[in-house]
């Protein structure tokens, strides 16, 4: 498989980041990944809009779990310790939560605004061990630039 050319990719995402708003710029973001990278199946936003408990947010793909708390998944272990999680086989892991019988491995890359987490992009792949070294790095990547374009509101703050 050919993996992408994630600095063009990072370029042409700020190019169609062209409003700060983030639900725009959430639901560009999560097409475009899933148009750009190879073997996906699912794309997109899981945001803290209380405390402890990720909310569905944008995304591509089937209709997905909601909402997923600190405590469980991928999405919750990317959430609890704001490090990214990159899952060779999800079903080795014992607290997955599987939205998607086709999905095997995992990408969930945390976003942080001020110190604070924001929600994750998780992206899950039918193919296992879809994700290296070069996807994490180049997702991360992606995640800077949104962020970088995108006014993040402070969900918890208006509660």
């Amino acid at each position: 498989m050919a993996y992408p050319d994630y600095s063009l990719l990072a370029r042409q995402l700020e190019a169609l980041l062209d409003d700060s708003d983030w639900l725009v710029n959430a639901a560009q973001t999560s097409a475009f990944i899933m148009q750009q990278v190879p073997e996906l199946n699912w794309a997109g936003f899981y945001l803290q809009r209380q405390p402890e408990l990720l909310t569905l947010g944008p995304f591509q793909g089937k209709p997905a779990c909601n909402p997923i708390p600190f405590a469980k998944g991928v999405c919750g272990a990317a959430a609890r310790s704001r490090r990214t999680q990159r899952i060779d086989d999800v079903h080795a892991v014992a607290d997955h939560i599987a939205c998607d019988a086709a999905s095997n491995a995992e990408l969930v890359v945390p976003i942080v605004r001020e110190g604070a987490l924001w929600g994750v992009l998780d992206l899950d792949s039918p193919q296992p061990g879809r994700f290296v070294e070069s996807d994490q790095a180049g997702i991360e990547a992606l995640m800077r630039v949104f962020v970088a374009r995108t006014d993040l509101p402070d969900f918890l703050a208006s509660r």
